[in-house]
Formats: C-alpha cells, sequence, structure tokens
C-alpha cells in the first residue's frame, strides 16, 4: 500500500526587504511553501532607495576589520558572517547574472550600480521557486488561537502557517514601510526588546547663526577629520545643514555620539579642518606677520583655509582666539562642535534597538515564541553604511531561514 507523501511545511514571512527575501529562497530551496507578506503595494523598497545613488552591496575590506564594523553586537553578528559574508554575498549576486566591482573606497557595487535590475531578478527567481508575495497586506498581530491578522485590500484575514519569519525592518524611512509598529506587537507578547533609536544619522546644534545658516546650509565640509571624546578622528566628509551636521562622516560616528547624548545630554566632537597639516606647521604658518591684511585673507594665503571651513572656524572658535596664532591653530586642528540632539528617526538611513539577541535562540528564534524567528534590521543591531548594513540583513536572513529548517527538523 502506497504512502501518502507528506504535506511541505508551510511558512509564513512578513517583510519584503532583503531579509524576508532571503529567508524565503533558502526556505523555497529547501521545498518549504513559503508566502510572503508585505504592507507596501511592492517589495524591496527601501532596498531601491539605497540605490538610488549608487547600490552599495558590500564592502572588500579583511574580514577582521568588516566585523569590527557591528561593534558590540560583533559577537552575534560573525556567526552569521561565517554562513554569509561579503564574498558569498557577491557570488550570490553574480548567480543573478549581476556582475560586480570594487570601487576605490574598496565598497562593492553592481557594475550598473542600480539595484532594479538585482531586484528584478531577485524576484523572478523566487516566484519561479514558488514563492508567494502578498503585497498591500499588512501584519495586524495574532488572535487567540496564535493565529496572525493580516489586513488585505479585501479585509482582515488570519493566516496559520508551521512557522512564522518577521522581518520588519527598522523604524526609520517609514513611508517605504519600516515604521517599527511591530515592537508593541512584540511586547504585547512578552519579547523584551530595545527602544529604536536612529542610526546613521545626522545631529543637531542649539542653533547656528544666521550667516551660517543663509550662506552654508547644504555645504560639504570635506577633507576633514572628526573624533569624539579621546577616540582617534576618522578622515572624511559631511554637510553642515541649517540644524547642525550630517554626512558619512557623521554617519559612521552615531553611534558613540548618540549614547554621548543619551547619557551627558549633549555630545563634543572636534573637527580636524586641516588633518594633512601638523600642529606644529600650522603654527608657524598663523604666526608669520600678516601686516594690513584681515584675518580671513591671511588663513586663506597662508593655509587655504577659507568658505565653508572658515566659516566653521569663525563660528566656532572664541573671539579672542583669532589674536593669538598658537591657540587658534589648536582650534583649527581641534575645534569643539557640540552636538545636542539627533534629527528625527525618519529621517536616518537606519535605526538601532529592537529585539535583542538575547531573546533569540541560535537558530533567532525567539524564546518567548516558539516557532516565530527574527531577522534583519528588527533585530538590535547596527553598523555603519557602506556595505555592512546590506550585508548584516542578507546575513540574518539566510541564517533565519536555515534556523527555520533545522527546528523542522528536530520538530
Amino acid at each position: 500500500m502506497s504512502q501518502i507523501p507528506a504535506q511541505p511545511h508551510h511558512v509564513t514571512i512578513i517583510g519584503g526587504g532583503p531579509a524576508g527575501l532571503m529567508a524565503a529562497e533558502v526556505l523555497s530551496q529547501a521545498g518549504v511553501r513559503v508566502d510572503l507578506y508585505d504592507g507596501m503595494p511592492s517589495v524591496g523598497r527601501k532596498f531601491l532607495l539605497a540605490g538610488v545613488g549608487g547600490m552599495n552591496i558590500t564592502h572588500s575590506e579583511a574580514y577582521p576589520a568588516f566585523l569590527a564594523r557591528y561593534a558590540e553586537r560583533a559577537p552575534d553578528i560573525a556567526p552569521l558572517l561565517r554562513q554569509f559574508g561579503a564574498e558569498a554575498l557577491c557570488e550570490w549576486i553574480h548567480g543573478l547574472g549581476i556582475k560586480t566591482f570594487v570601487g576605490s573606497s574598496g565598497r562593492v557595487f553592481p557594475t550598473d550600480m542600480k539595484a532594479a535590475p538585482l531586484l528584478r531578478a531577485w524576484l523572478k527567481r523566487l516566484r519561479d521557486q514558488g514563492v508567494v508575495i502578498h503585497t498591500r497586506h499588512r501584519w495586524l498581530g495574532w488572535n487567540a488561537d496564535g493565529g496572525l491578522i493580516i489586513h488585505s485590500p479585501d479585509g482582515e484575514k488570519t493566516v496559520h502557517s508551521d512557522a512564522v519569519l518577521l522581518a520588519l525592518g527598522g523604524g526609520s524611512w517609514s513611508r517605504l514601510g519600516s515604521d517599527g509598529a511591530w515592537l508593541k506587537l512584540l511586547e504585547d507578547q512578552g519579547v523584551p526588546c530595545a527602544p529604536l533609536q536612529p542610526s546613521n544619522c545626522g545631529f543637531e546644534v542649539s542653533a547656528w547663526s544666521d550667516l551660517m545658516v543663509s550662506k552654508f546650509a547644504g555645504a560639504p565640509l570635506k577633507n576633514v577629520a572628526i573624533g569624539l571624546a579621546a577616540d582617534k578622528p576618522r578622515l572624511g566628509e559631511c554637510v553642515i545643514t541649517a540644524t547642525g551636521i550630517e554626512g558619512s562622516l557623521i554617519y559612521a560616528l552615531s553611534a558613540p555620539i548618540r549614547e554621548a547624548i543619551n547619557r551627558d545630554g549633549a555630545a563634543t566632537v572636534h573637527i580636524d579642518l586641516l588633518p594633512g597639516k601638523p600642529l606644529d606647521k600650522v603654527q608657524a604658518a598663523l604666526a608669520k606677520p600678516r601686516g594690513s591684511r584681515s584675518m580671513s585673507k591671511h588663513l586663506h594665503s597662508q593655509l587655504g583655509l577659507d568658505g565653508v571651513k572658515g566659516a566653521l572656524l569663525r563660528e566656532l572658535a572664541p573671539a579672542e582666539h583669532f589674536s593669538d596664532p598658537q591657540q587658534l591653530a589648536v582650534d583649527i586642528k581641534a575645534l569643539p562642535l557640540t552636538l545636542v540632539k539627533t534629527r528625527p528617526m525618519d529621517e536616518a538611513i537606519s535605526t538601532a534597538g529592537g529585539v535583542p539577541f538575547e531573546a533569540l535562540d541560535e537558530r533567532l528564534m525567539l524564546k518567548q515564541l516558539p516557532g516565530v524567528f527574527c531577522a534583519g534590521e528588527m533585530l538590535d543591531w547596527e553598523a555603519p553604511t557602506g556595505g555592512y548594513l546590506l550585508t548584516g540583513c542578507f546575513a540574518s536572513g539566510r541564517a533565519t531561514g536555515r534556523g527555520v529548517l533545522e527546528w523542522f527538523q528536530r520538530q
């Protein structure tokens, strides 16, 4: 007598960003029936936005330096990257027919610098593997018997499956779907979550002068080094805004700046306006007689310091230091800028906080809710821009998909 074949396992994935889609790929390749729900009209919206300025997919730096970008969460991220790190991610992209190249900064990009072709190829493969994608379907929580409540264009419905995988993003760019509303849904189920906070974000000063705002808001501050407290300053560039400062160099420091503000109410960073010139050379240049020339012209002729850098020096250095070349040189090399708050979370590139790894087992399943797994930016980790965020999301999605499969085997 022939045996009736076992029905394939069924998994519901909530969230159609890189983590959710990667988990869907792992599960569908293993023969699992996958239904993926996303509240937006299409999936991968934040992924596509990330590709607008050039799709920086990952980074080519050596693994120890790469892992260090995840700071205190590096021990939790390490097992995920060992399974699916930068090199494996590039090979996976090549398997979609998309070629990549390494830029001068070490960042890795698709050759056409676009996210859309990659996403299109990926979605085709997922659909060919049987993944069913439901857009405009928003998860609202659980009902009394453990079913998922989904709001669809046709009204509310209840979904049951063998496992649930949540990949709901953080709390930034809410118009693209990541609004952090899931935090309360998990807390209502007894899952401890860390509050969401801006990461890779801009910061505000107490107030710029009218001149600074009118003439230099939006001006790039190039070839500077910025450090916090005793940390070694980092080289890069950023942008003066009407309310403060933002840009890649500030984003890289956003976590320690944010934590200092949380702890002390403000954070002071020091800006080296001339990182290529040592202090003694700056002092010697300023000590030269300036005759009848103004200090502004003296700074320009001796140090090439003018424009936004000159304005920032005028804004932040005490007036009396301009008659003391030795002290003014110190200001030029370590100009203090006090930051008082982050810009709103919805403006941030990403968020910190969410589901702590301590609330998950080694398969990234919630200890409080067996059969419910979490992946992506909703986990409590953060990383700077440069491909680290996306790599972490891809890696966690893959690891969580494998975690679901392992859990099924043990069941």
